[in-house]
């Protein structure tokens, strides 16, 4: 649509299944960069892409187009697929879903700085401890016997 403008900047958060710590140095260090590949290959843009050893954290800047659930399906199977086929680095499952939350573009430096900072933050607090808070922060209802199915 003509002249039709937008800022659409998500923090979108995912694990591996079962929280396996499959996601080593290594792992991470070519499977990061092949998942802002495929945000770009959806027309989106990562900021940063970043983890531990059982999840994942981006900032993304995304179109309106696919949708949010659309490129998150995208980012999963395709670097999922990618990853078990190419890297040689184990077998990896994502987590059946995810979390994706609207940052507002004054924020953008500080979820910047977040998701940069995971490992530092993840000696002090656990994935499912994180998850949930953002899941309260943000205001989502949720039951805590699925949230992290």
């Amino acid at each position: 649509m003509a002249h039709t403008y937008t800022v659409l900047l998500y923090h979108i958060i995912f694990s591996t299944r079962a929280r396996e710590p499959i996601l080593t140095c290594d792992a991470r260090s070519v499977l990061f960069p092949y998942m802002a590949g495929i945000i770009a290959g959806q027309g989106g843009k990562a900021l940063i892409v970043n983890g531990v050893s059982d999840h994942a954290h981006i900032l993304c800047r995304l179109r309106s187009k696919p949708d949010v659930a659309e490129v998150v399906q995208a980012i999963k199977g395709g670097s999922s697929a990618w990853f078990n086929k190419e890297a040689g680095l184990g077998t990896l499952h994502w987590q059946e879903g995810y979390g994706a939350f609207t940052v507002s573009y004054s924020q953008r430096d500080r979820v910047f700085r977040y998701i940069e900072g995971q490992e530092a933050h993840h000696r002090k607090q656990s994935f499912a401890e994180e998850f949930e808070g953002f899941l309260i922060k943000h205001g989502v209802e949720y039951d805590r016997r699925f949230f992290l199915d």
